[in-house]
């Protein structure tokens, strides 16, 4: 057994060798070489076709990874987008549903992009590795065939010598079995090249149908959700334009445990009204600045707690002014005004205040 190995070693060292041999004397133009012009056509498109789909392969699969990346980073967005999205804003349950959709869309996208563009392309791919270890033993056997042709040749046209009938026998017997050889893969081949390379075509448009679809299917979809989501935010936007959601500043409690007369009083002039004999009480013989309703007078101290309000002490007098803009919403027990000792202008609570 071991004898039947080192004879296959030595065999195929000798088949290495004889191969090199053939190949440098064909380079260096001693001997000639078989030439098969339709086949190097074949496999020029071979090499041509298996470098476009390795490329495609390369670039598709990057895309896929790419696809994956933002899928996982829009849930990320749409699920704070969620989050903050308070909920008795208008639409917040309507808003919820579209995100889990467009979840649901990406995801159906991605397992199309795998299950029916990739696996498919590989499949396509994986034909080219073993075709191209048949196109390499067809060139080996072709080198042994050469091989072989030169040595039965020369046999036969080496006149010095006596012909050895029993040599050229078998080299004539050699030779017919690497032509044999050679001719069974290169007629498989010449088959199977440019079959393999007029599917091309049938497997292209088929993926790239199936890719071009999913993409449409996808976007179109994701389009109608996002035109949802732009319809319940511009709702928002309405609503809030409206003082739908504005915070409303608390009127601070009088330090009086009792109800205060001049909380009486505001309630009637915030809604800029007076009952006659009133209204000329407050206003009779005052010679008041321009632009000044009326004049308070402070009956608690009451000390700011926002920028934009009034700090006063017991017995300041305030002129009671407009807001600077008339359509803005006036707070409900608030009012403004301008201190007379300082001319400090800011938002103060009526009910701390008494008009003279």
């Amino acid at each position: 057994m071991a004898e039947s190995k080192s004879a296959l070693i030595a065999k195929s060292v000798q088949k290495h060798a004889g191969r090199a041999k053939e190949k440098i004397l064909q380079n260096l133009g001693k001997v000639d070489r078989t030439a098969d012009e339709i086949f190097d056509e074949h496999l020029n498109n071979f090499n041509k076709q298996q470098t476009s789909a390795n490329k495609l392969q390369k670039e598709f699969n990057n895309y896929i990874r790419c696809i994956r990346a933002t899928q996982a980073a829009s849930k990320n967005v749409m699920d704070v987008i969620t989050e903050i999205y308070e909920s008795q804003w208008v639409g917040a349950d309507a808003l919820a549903v579209q995100m889990s959709s467009i979840e649901v869309l990406w995801q159906d996208f991605s397992h199309k992009l795998g299950d029916q563009v990739l696996i498919p392309l590989n499949t396509y791919t994986a034909q080219f590795p073993e075709m191209k270890k048949k196109i390499e033993k067809r060139g080996r056997k072709l080198v042994d065939f050469d091989s072989q042709r030169h040595s039965f040749q020369s046999l036969q046209s080496n006149s010095a010598k006596r012909k050895d009938d029993l040599k050229i026998t078998k080299a004539k017997e050699q030779l017919d079995e690497a032509r044999r050889t050679y001719e069974l893969l290169n007629t498989e081949l010449h088959d199977e090249l440019p079959a393999l390379y007029d599917s091309r075509i049938l497997f292209l448009v088929s993926n790239l149908q199936t890719l071009f679809a999913s993409e449409q299917v996808f976007h179109s979809e994701t389009s109608k959700i996002f035109a949802e989501l732009e319809a319940i935010v511009d709702k928002l936007a309405t609503d809030s334009q409206k003082g739908s959601y504005t915070f409303k500043k608390t009127v601070p409690s009088s330090p009086s445990s009792s109800p205060t007369k001049s909380a009486n009083i505001h309630d009637v002039s915030l809604k800029n009204g007076f009952s006659s004999p009133s209204k000329e009480n407050y206003l009779k013989s005052q010679d008041l600045p321009e632009g000044v309703l009326y004049k308070v007078k402070a009956t608690y101290k009451y000390n700011k707690e926002d920028t934009d309000e009034l700090s006063f002490d017991v017995g300041d007098e305030i002129f009671v002014i407009e807001y600077d803009d008339p359509e803005e919403q006036q707070e409900e027990g608030w009012l403004m005004g301008i201190k007379e000792s300082t001319k400090e202008k800011g938002m103060f609570p009526a009910n701390f205040t008494k008009p003279i």
